[in-house]
């Protein structure tokens, strides 16, 4: 093995390790983590970028393989994002969460696709204009939250719950868009009034494959009794992918299918269901450092100079008009509030999917001595420094203004707890975690009147856990971890129920909270 090879192994190994201490590193720097990445794949550029090229057999065509990886990179974000999507509190919010990710991304794109036709000018195409649009026109869950939860912000569950269903659910349609620009564009694709049928047969495709999937993946790992523990997550990997690429094949939409699949299996029982979250969970990151690295890399700073004004000048119409516009309108008669509504407009955080988007031309038209109806290079550094603009400006401002529109709710960092159980077929049961109600306080544990098969492991009180007895004296800000099976639990929301609904109890971390 040659000392180059070996000088990008420990690179990749170093951004493999820089990737999992993202999270403190970029809390020690002030620096939102996503841009952490940004600069990772520009200094990999300017390093190695001689080595990678269209020229170099291994590598081929630098802008299909980002392409590739990017999708992939995608698909298990978003599987991911399904997993931890509670399906009993998107159901009340299923409608406009739909809306906004639907004709909600499609109005963001045409708005942005209009204003850029009419800066731009005579000399280019409305077409041209709209692929910007489509390639910028969905949020990123990951990033979202990664600014949100990276800052110790805690949204009132109904919004957290629209947001995470949006940005988890949007990709779809803007990948959909930037296709169809792409193929009309080339002169293959169809009417611009073909849009809504052709996007609603491929999501209804994806969502069937996705459903199908996840639910034939949750009977085979409950089934199949591996002897090696770990390879249930290598089935995981193998469920992601043959998801996506099954939903591509039947012409459907492989985005939405690994979506849909996640959120089947999220809201299941399955053997390892917490610890094969948490799996997912980590490469997702892996994934982010993935996709933002190949913006990195990809991108021109020559461009800069040229492109910057239209970039700023996309952002902000984007920040302020193309999206609250849209928000606005898809919330037209819900029960939202002005201020959650203005919230939602300025949660417009864009991320991942760009990064995998803005590929799509450059392996369309970016090929060497190509005729090509737009300047793709261009439109991938615009979109590289509205990520960053977007990521800078939304990303830095989102907890003071929750705050200011008051819309938080009190942020309580858990310690990890010292006990983890996981579903099997020799354990039915589960664990939750329950905050004790002020109604309780003062009281003795045995006076609680839990539910028979209730077993109360451990009580996390201010910065510890300890282990409890009959006689232990509740106070407030306590939380009962339970273990018990699930028609005991319900019983336990009866008892320990005060002025939360059993629609507001959701897990996160394989544990539950009510």
């Amino acid at each position: 093995m040659t000392f180059y090879v070996l000088y990008i192994i420990l690179f990749v190994a170093a951004l493999i390790l820089v990737a999992a201490c993202s999270s403190k590193l970029a809390g020690w720097l002030n620096v939102p983590v996503l841009l952490l990445y940004l600069l990772v794949g520009m200094l990999a550029k300017w390093r190695f970028g001689g080595a990678l090229d269209a020229s170099n057999p291994f590598i081929g065509n630098i802008n299909k393989t980002a392409n590739i990886v990017g999708s992939v990179a995608l698909a298990f974000i978003l599987f991911a994002g399904g997993l931890e999507t509670w399906w009993r509190g998107v159901r009340p919010i299923l409608f406009r969460g739909g809306l906004l990710a639907s004709a909600g991304v499609a109005l963001t794109a045409l708005l942005v696709g209009a204003f850029t036709y009419q800066m731009q000018g005579r000399g280019y195409t409305f077409a041209g204009c709209l692929l910007l649009g489509a390639i910028i026109s969905s949020t990123d869950a990951a990033a979202v939250f990664a600014v949100l939860r990276g800052r110790g912000v805690a949204l009132t569950r109904r919004l957290q719950n629209l947001l995470e269903f949006e940005s988890g659910s949007n990709d779809p349609m803007a990948a959909f868009l930037t296709l169809f620009v792409v193929s009309m564009l080339t002169g293959t694709g169809g009417a611009y009034w073909t849009v809504v049928p052709e996007f609603a047969v491929r999501t209804g495709v994806g969502i069937t494959t996705g459903l199908l999937c996840g639910r034939v993946m949750v009977r085979l790992f409950n089934k199949i009794d591996f002897e090696y523990d770990g390879l249930y997550y290598v089935l995981g990997i193998g469920t992601v992918l043959f998801t996506y690429s099954v939903s591509e094949l039947v012409h459907g939409n492989g985005f939405m299918a690994v979506y849909v699949c996640g959120m089947t299996m999220g809201n299941s029982k399955f053997m390892f269901r917490n610890s094969f979250v948490r799996f997912h969970d980590g490469i997702c990151w892996l994934m982010q450092v993935m996709l933002f690295t190949t913006l990195g890399f990809l991108v021109n700073p020559g461009h800069f100079g040229e492109v910057w004004w239209r970039a700023v000048t996309v952002a902000l119409f984007l920040m302020l008009v193309a999206r609250p516009l849209a928000v606005f309108l898809c919330l037209v008669g819900s029960s939202f509030s002005w201020r959650e509504r203005l919230f939602i407009s300025w949660v417009g955080l864009r991320g991942g999917a760009p990064i995998m988007l803005a590929t799509i031309p450059l392996m369309a038209f970016g090929k060497p001595g190509g005729s090509s109806p737009v300047d793709v290079n261009l439109v991938f550094t615009v979109v590289f420094l509205i990520v960053i603009l977007s990521v800078l400006i939304q990303g830095s401002t989102l907890m003071p203004l929750a705050r200011w529109l008051k819309l938080d709710r009190p942020f309580r960092a858990r310690p990890r707890a010292p006990l983890a159980f996981d579903y099997t077929d020799a354990l039915k049961g589960e664990m939750h975690e329950f905050d004790i109600a002020d109604r309780h306080a003062g009281k003795r544990l045995a006076d609680l009147g839990l539910p028979k098969g209730a077993l109360v492991l451990l009580i996390h009180r201010t910065a510890r856990y300890f282990v409890p007895h009959g006689h232990t004296v509740l106070t407030v800000g306590d939380t009962l971890m339970i273990l018990a099976e699930e028609p005991v639990l319900a019983k336990v929301w009866d008892a320990l129920n005060d002025s939360t609904k059993k629609e507001d109890i959701h897990h996160e971390d394989g544990h539950h909270h009510t």
